[in-house]
C-alpha cells in the first residue's frame, strides 16, 4: 500500500517509527543527481539517516576522481536538488518496500555538525572506523528532504 506526503510534511512522514526503523536497519541507499542539462547520475552509497535529514561522506573507497570532483559533487554543486531511494527486495514481493527522498543536499560546513555525522556514520559502518576522514578531504553531504514518498505493505496503517 502506498502512502505519500505532501510537500509540507516530510519530517511528519519521517517520524513514522516503521519508517524510521526501515532506514535506519538500511545498508545501502541509491543517490540521484542530475547536472545543469539534466543528465541523470546514479550512484549506491552509504548514509546515516538522524530522523530528519540523510548524510553521506565522500570516503576513501577508491573512487575514478577526487572528493569534491566526482561526478556527484560536481552535479550537486551545480543543482542541490537529489533523490535518494532506500529499497528492500524480496523474493516475496509481498516484502517490498521502499522509501523515495526528494531533496536538497549542501555540503556540511559546521565542524561540529560534521563531527556528528562522522560519529554516526561510524559507527553503523565498522568500514569508516580506519579510514581517516577529515573535513579538508571527505566531504560530508546532508540531504535536507522536501518530500518522501514511501511504498509497501510494511508501511500500511494497521487494520481495523
Amino acid at each position: 500500500m502506498a502512502k505519500e506526503t505532501d510537500v509540507a510534511a516530510p519530517i511528519k512522514m519521517l517520524a513514522d517509527a516503521r519508517v524510521r526503523a526501515f532506514l535506519s536497519a538500511a545498508r545501502l541507499g541509491h543517490l540521484a543527481t542530475a547536472d545543469t542539462s539534466g543528465a541523470p547520475h546514479n550512484v549506491p552509497l552509504c548514509f546515516w539517516f538522524d530522523g530528519a535529514r540523510f548524510y553521506f561522506v565522500l570516503d576513501e573507497k577508491p573512487k575514478s576522481r577526487p572528493g569534491k570532483e566526482l561526478k556527484r559533487m560536481r552535479n550537486i554543486a551545480a543543482n542541490p536538488r537529489v533523490a535518494l531511494v532506500v529499497d528492500q527486495y524480496e523474493e516475496d514481493w509481498t516484502h517490498l518496500a521502499y522509501v523515495l527522498v526528494r531533496g536538497t543536499a549542501a555540503v556540511v560546513e559546521d565542524p561540529q555538525e560534521y563531527m556528528l555525522a562522522l560519529r554516526y556514520l561510524r559507527d553503523k559502518y565498522v568500514q569508516y572506523r580506519s579510514m581517516p576522514l577529515q573535513p579538508d578531504k571527505n566531504a560530508i553531504v546532508r540531504i535536507d528532504p522536501v518530500h518522501v514518498h514511501v511504498w509497501g505493505a510494511r508501511f500500511a496503517p494497521p487494520a481495523a
